[in-house]
């Protein structure tokens, strides 16, 4: 008889996931990751959130501050506060100067103590200059009223700088070019520029201003400086005559003036249309 075959032992393998179970676990990972999403961007809302607050009340606290310096500042009358400072500072004069003549010193000499000669020197020519303006402002003849209004012109100029040295070197680069000025380097690097035949400054006989081209802003300060003082000139004729006011004249003398003035102010709203029309000619 043949031997009998032998069994073979076989070990249990685990059978693979099904489809089913392997869908489901997918599905849980993505709920995982959504809500972990979810839970990220809360918490990212929350604290922006939490910054707005903060950066609310910040806001609100310095608007509160402003706004309590603000009515503090319209509740103090600076007239008041200057008229205060002013005394204090002649008090403190007039104390400091008590002291010293009971002390047997100088009091002038003292005070400049506390200043260098350069600022007291600044000082006195502005009290001198204070002190010939004063005296400077009665008129005298229409020279000397020329001249203050020249002057006051000139003081209230405003000189662009910058463009002034970009208008220099580009006259500087233009006569170089030329051959009127020599250009060269010093030994401490400063650029020198020598004028050889006297032609580039400009003297009594210079024409070259006839040249100059101004800019739009400076031709339009000149018209507001004339129509400014045609307008300060009519304003005093006017003055002279006894009409400070601006309009037409519709009275003959003050009592007339007066009554005009008394029918305008209860009046005028119900009779400015019919006025208005009658100077347009399209009165019915």
């Amino acid at each position: 008889m043949p031997p009998a075959a032998k069994k073979r032992k076989t070990k249990a393998v685990p059978e693979a996931d099904t489809p089913a179970e392997f869908e489901q676990t997918s599905d849980d990972a993505s709920k995982q990751e959504s809500s972990n999403d979810a839970a990220a961007k809360a918490k990212e809302r929350a604290e922006r959130f939490a910054a707005l607050k903060a950066r609310a009340k910040t806001g609100a606290q310095i608007n509160l501050k402003e706004a309590t310096r603000e009515s503090q500042r319209l509740a103090t009358d600076p007239n008041l506060l200057t008229q205060l400072n002013r005394k204090s500072a002649i008090a403190s004069h007039n104390l400091m100067k008590a002291d010293a003549e009971a002390a047997g010193e100088d009091f002038e000499r003292k005070r400049a103590w506390d200043w260098t000669i350069d600022e007291s020197e600044k000082w006195d020519k502005r009290l001198k200059k204070k002190e010939a303006h004063r005296d400077d402002q009665a008129f005298q003849d229409y020279r000397q009223d020329s001249r203050k209004v020249y002057k006051r012109q000139i003081g209230n100029l405003k000189v662009d700088l910058d463009e002034y040295e970009k208008a220099k070197m580009k006259a500087v680069e233009k006569a170089a070019a030329s051959g009127a000025l020599e250009v060269f380097e010093s030994e401490d690097g400063e650029l020198v520029a020598v004028d050889k035949e006297g032609s580039f400054y400009t003297s009594a006989e210079s024409t070259g201003f006839i040249e100059h081209k101004p800019p739009r802003e400076a031709v339009e300060r000149m018209v507001k400086d004339l129509q400014q003082a045609e307008d300060a000139r009519l304003k005093k004729r006017r003055e002279r005559l006894g009409r400070a006011e601006d309009g037409d004249v519709t009275y003959i003398n003050d009592k007339n003036k007066q009554f005009n003035q008394k029918l305008n102010r209860f009046y005028n709203k119900y009779t400015s249309e019919i006025r208005d029309s009658f100077e347009r000619g399209t009165a019915l």
